[in-house]
């Protein structure tokens, strides 16, 4: 069977590279390409894909987010996790969310393939890069795999402070997610209030801490 994959990735220059490499293979299809989480989402409702190469830092809806709703609405999805990081934060945090394997990006090439071949047959697969991070932390039963944010915040709010992190309006972001500009506000006041977190800038930083957006460049 060959797999239907999507590529998540909001650098056009890494998905056209991601793409060559995946085409040079009989077993592995790549039907769309998406530059965010959001539209990452589409695709899967769309083109019915076997594997979402996935990007863990991307603009709208982060992919760890974007992860969460794949695996919760599509189990039979398999999302393969690519990032730069090899923090354990991002690991932990792509693994809880339903990832079936990280790959890093420096390693994508030679990686990628391997780990959509495992997924396929239902199994795990990590770089070797990161293979010592999740080890430790089994090892040393320090697994907080959920973080504040993932604990104290719904799915909604999570998608709220990401898009204020990002400098969006809250008539954006009522646009974006399709609600109204009350509820946005609220939301916003219910994040500040779980947070204990008083104005944007503080929410800001604290949204890049918790791996939910990444600061500019």
């Amino acid at each position: 069977m060959r797999a239907r994959v999507i590529l998540a990735d909001d650098h056009q220059m890494m998905r056209e590279g991601l793409r060559t490499v995946l085409e040079q293979q009989s077993g592995v299809e790549v039907v769309g390409e998406a530059d965010d989480g959001r539209g990452a989402l589409r695709m899967v409702e769309e083109l019915a894909p076997h594997v979402v190469v996935m990007d863990v830092g991307m603009p709208e809806l982060n992919g760890i987010e974007a992860t969460r709703q794949i695996t919760s609405k599509h189990p039979a999805v398999k999302v393969v996790a690519l990032s730069i990081h090899c923090d354990r934060r991002y690991v932990l945090e792509m693994l809880e969310a339903g990832a079936s394997a990280y790959v890093v990006k420096e390693a994508a090439a030679s990686d990628l393939i391997d780990a959509i071949h495992a997924v396929m047959r239902n199994r795990k697969y990590l770089s070797p890069q990161i293979t010592d991070v999740v080890v430790d932390s089994y090892v040393e039963m320090r697994i907080p795999i959920e973080t504040a944010a993932s604990t104290a915040l719904g799915p909604r709010e999570r998608e709220v402070l990401q898009l204020l992190a990002e400098g969006h309006t809250s008539s954006a972001i009522a646009s974006k997610l399709h609600i109204s500009v009350s509820t946005v506000e609220t939301h916003r006041r219910n994040i500040m209030r779980k947070l204990d977190l008083h104005s944007v800038a503080e929410l800001t930083k604290y949204a890049i801490r918790e791996g939910l957006t990444t600061p500019e460049p």
